[in-house]
């Protein structure tokens, strides 16, 4: 199927499909492959490593002839320059999240960037809207990673930011197929973003424990922690996140762990797996293109049984 809104657009990709900028994860190897398979990959920086990351950059030149980005996690990367550290790189496609859109917007976007911001609530689409963004990733709660403690579904959250604003959004949080992106267009979105799937994708560089608790857990398999405190997380349910859950005035950021034992040591109780709710309709790893070669096909299968079933 062939898709050409404003997504696919700005982004150069041929499919409106994005990776998630998840840490230490969104490196060449993953962002690549999504690449190569017609989606958008995007570097993280949340973890820092901005040398790293410039190699990865560099990497990506090698793996890939496709259009890619980067992320921009505002809380966790402090470095006064990482907006010029980025346009130097040669990007030309950038997210920003965990922080103002007012900070990189206008740099980024007068060395001729597109910039979306990633937003949870409605408050924060319209003044990043205001603050001169491209387009949105509006952020469900049910998705992995870091949240908004007060968070809101995505069937809730979609639908209202769309009828504030006429950006165009890319829509994160319980999405992993074609039906589920089918609904997200329904809502109001021109693309869909994806983490928990990603993480437990062949081209993953995450360790296979982790991958195979993704395969095994249910849709009830998930906690949310920080409900009181900031950011929110949301993550598999181990031991560790359990013990963390009934301790609701513990900031589960200062117990965070070691994550590079969990992502590339396989220790799921080192640090807490940041999740998604849709680990529960995952059932197994597969290549990042056979996961978005079936997405794109169970999408074109779902808008043909509605219209034959709902002709106008």
């Amino acid at each position: 199927m062939k898709f050409d809104n404003r997504v696919t657009r700005m982004t150069g990709a041929e499919l409106p499909i994005v990776q998630a900028p998840m840490g230490w994860i969104a490196r060449s190897q993953l962002a690549s492959a999504v690449c190569n398979a017609g989606g958008l990959g995007i570097i993280e920086t949340s973890s820092g490593e901005l040398d790293v990351i410039r190699d990865e950059i560099l990497r990506m030149r090698e793996l890939t002839d496709r259009p890619f980005g980067v992320n921009i996690a505002q809380a966790f990367v402090r470095d006064p320059d990482i907006a010029q550290f980025i346009i130097d790189q040669g990007v030309r496609f950038v997210t920003t999240s965990a922080g103002s859109p007012e900070r990189y917007t206008e740099l980024l976007k007068s060395a001729g960037l597109t910039v979306f911001h990633v937003v949870p609530n409605l408050k924060a689409a319209i003044k990043a809207v205001e603050y001169g963004v491209d387009g949105l990733i509006v952020e469900g709660g049910e998705g992995g990673g870091f949240k908004n403690p007060q968070d809101v579904a995505s069937m809730v959250l979609l639908p209202l930011v769309r009828s504030k604003v006429d950006v165009p959004i890319i829509a994160a949080g319980g999405f992993v197929d074609g039906s589920s992106m089918a609904a997200a267009f329904a809502l109001g979105a021109e693309g869909v973003q994806l983490g928990t799937r990603m993480v437990s994708a062949m081209e993953s560089p995450v360790h296979d424990n982790w991958k195979q608790a993704i395969v095994n857990a249910q849709e009830t398999d998930t906690v949310f922690l920080n409900r009181f405190q900031s950011p929110g997380l949301r993550a598999l349910r181990t031991e560790r996140t359990s013990a963390l859950e009934k301790q609701p005035d513990v900031n589960a950021m200062a117990e965070f762990g070691k994550p590079q034992d969990l992502y590339f040591g396989g220790d799921m109780e080192s640090a807490i797996p940041l999740t998604g709710q849709v680990c529960g309709r995952i059932d197994e790893v597969r290549p990042v293109a056979d996961i978005l070669g079936e997405i794109c096909a169970e999408f074109e299968e779902t808008l043909y049984r509605l219209e034959t079933s709902y002709p106008r």
